[in-house]
């Protein structure tokens, strides 16, 4: 058993601490913040994404400089909101209304039929949609994410092969999921996950971040010598972290309405 020595001078683990804090915006609006504490972090951070606005605080960090901290960058979150307010174009996936679905940068006509059970397919004049006479919203979103799993994978497989041989290693797996913010990350293991929205946008900015993600298997950073290797692969990756700026929070909020995800 551990001596009482051992026991008062080690420290346990924090753990994270949440909760939530309101800010007057300057037109008047109260906007509720989820708060943070964080012993993994490093500085006071302002973030927001589609699930609403996070103010993460290092451990010893005060409560009252990061109320400062809201204040100062009342402005900033204004400017966020809007660029996050839902997008009354991004479309729905209702059956037999739907006329389009996004993927790969375009439009694509949608065929509805009766069918003995769901299943989505790309054909040569658009996506045939095919369902059941009854059918629950469930099993609609499942079959719309499925149908756009395999699509990217296709995309994925064709790209792959060409980026192997100059890697230590492949990657262990890769997954396919729904991220509010990021659009890809390779986790220690060699995992890599990319966001499924991707497969909506126009394929050479997907075809960028599965590049970006690879380079991290050989620099685990964003240091000079991974643009380096970035930039040895994919010359045009300035042109595709300038769409994604453009165009990326309007990609995710089409997979979100069409998911009808949180």
């Amino acid at each position: 058993m551990p001596s009482l020595l051992q026991r008062l001078i080690t420290r346990t683990p924090r753990s994270v601490e949440r909760d939530t804090v309101t800010v007057t915006l300057e037109d008047g609006r109260a906007l509720d913040v989820q708060r943070v504490r964080d012993p993994r972090a490093k500085r006071l951070k302002l973030s927001i994404d589609e699930r609403g606005a996070r103010l993460t605080l290092p451990w010893r960090a005060s409560l009252v400089s990061g109320e400062r901290f809201l204040q100062q960058h009342r402005d900033w979150l204004a400017e966020q909101l809007a660029r996050h307010a839902p997008d009354d174009d991004a479309p729905a996936f209702v059956p037999g209304e739907t006329t389009h679905l996004p993927l790969r940068g375009e439009d694509i006509p949608l065929r509805w039929h009766e069918g003995r059970f769901a299943r989505i397919e790309r054909q040569a004049d658009g996506i045939h949609v095919h369902l059941p006479a009854r059918v629950s919203d469930a099993t609609l979103r499942r079959t719309l994410r499925a149908f756009y799993e395999a699509e990217a994978r296709a995309d994925i497989g064709r790209w792959l092969p060409a980026y192997l041989a100059g890697l230590p290693r492949a990657p262990r797996q890769i997954r396919l999921k729904v991220m509010s913010s990021q659009w890809g990350s390779l986790a220690p293991d060699g995992t890599l996950t990319l966001d499924l929205a991707l497969v909506l946008g126009r394929p050479s900015a997907f075809e960028y971040v599965l590049v970006h993600e690879l380079c991290h298997l050989l620099q685990a950073n964003h240091s000079p010598a991974f643009w380096r290797e970035v930039e040895s692969r994919f010359p045009s990756w300035r042109d595709e972290r300038a769409w994604f700026h453009a165009e990326g929070r309007r990609l995710k909020a089409k997979l979100h309405r069409l998911l009808n995800t949180q």
